[in-house]
């Protein structure tokens, strides 16, 4: 396999939403032969699914964003678990802690979290996990989900230090690099890339934010994952056919639930 996966996009939102038939063609000729988009808000999950059936190679998720945590319907297990028996529905989140905005109290962040890992728990099912300026409080949330019955997942958008990469990875959890990776200021996420197992990658866009260079300003898209894995290819030593064997490997390794495109 490859071909590359963007495990981390936002088909939904207006930026992407606008064009999106051309976006993934331009994607499609980049190279991207799968696309997660990701849920931040259970209210726009029907939408959400609906884009993922409308093409084979879009899986989606069911969650809510941390920024969300206090605005969104407040969901239990049930509920989650609910909005998961769908084909096409392979994960929970994104969730997680985002204490640099704090657009929601993290007492109410804190609480969605672990609804969303322990639905992803029950349901065998991986967790895409969101965290901003919340090292500790993420490391001892994982650590202590954790100790009451293992789940999967992985942490998107890495931007944290090597210390939580460690522990993410000592707890079995994937480690995915989007487009900060080419920034110039990004050398201690370069450091981190290099320290991660091959096994363990994975490359999203986060898109329609974070450009890589040379798109860095412009509305990021799944076509410039081609960007990421470039520079995650020339960190790890390898080609760029062999980084993209890896990622996509290990994505459907992660996301059993994913149905691969003919």
């Amino acid at each position: 396999m490859t071909f590359l996966v963007d495990s981390h996009c936002h088909l939904d939102f207006p930026e992407l939403a606008a064009q999106q038939d051309a976006v993934m063609d331009r994607a499609r000729k980049a190279g991207v032969g799968h696309f997660l988009t990701i849920c931040t808000h259970v209210t726009r999950a029907e939408n959400i699914r609906a884009i993922a059936e409308k093409y084979e190679d879009v899986s989606a998720t069911v969650g809510i964003h941390p920024h969300e945590a206090a605005s969104e319907p407040a969901v239990d297990v049930a509920r989650l678990l609910a909005l998961a028996d769908h084909d096409k529905v392979v994960g929970f989140g994104e969730t997680g802690l985002d204490f640099f905005y704090e657009h929601s109290p993290r007492a109410e962040q804190d609480r969605s979290f672990r609804v969303h890992l322990a639905a992803a728990r029950e349901a065998e099912l991986p967790v895409v996990i969101h965290t901003r300026d919340a090292d500790a409080e993420m490391a001892a949330t994982i650590t202590d989900e954790m100790g009451k019955g293992a789940f999967t997942g992985l942490i998107h958008c890495f931007s944290s230090g090597l210390e939580l990469a460690q522990l993410a990875l000592a707890h079995g959890l994937y480690i995915s690099i989007s487009g900060i990776v080419t920034f110039k200021k990004a050398e201690a996420l370069r450091d981190v890339v290099k320290a991660v197992p091959l096994d363990r990658l994975l490359v999203e866009t986060d898109s329609p934010y974070l450009a890589p260079i040379p798109h860095r300003g412009k509305t990021n898209e799944p076509a410039f994952v081609a960007h990421t894995a470039a520079i995650v290819a020339e960190l790890k030593g390898i080609s760029r056919d062999d980084l993209a064997k890896h990622t996509t490997e290990n994505f459907f390794r992660l996301f059993t639930k994913v149905r691969m495109a003919a």
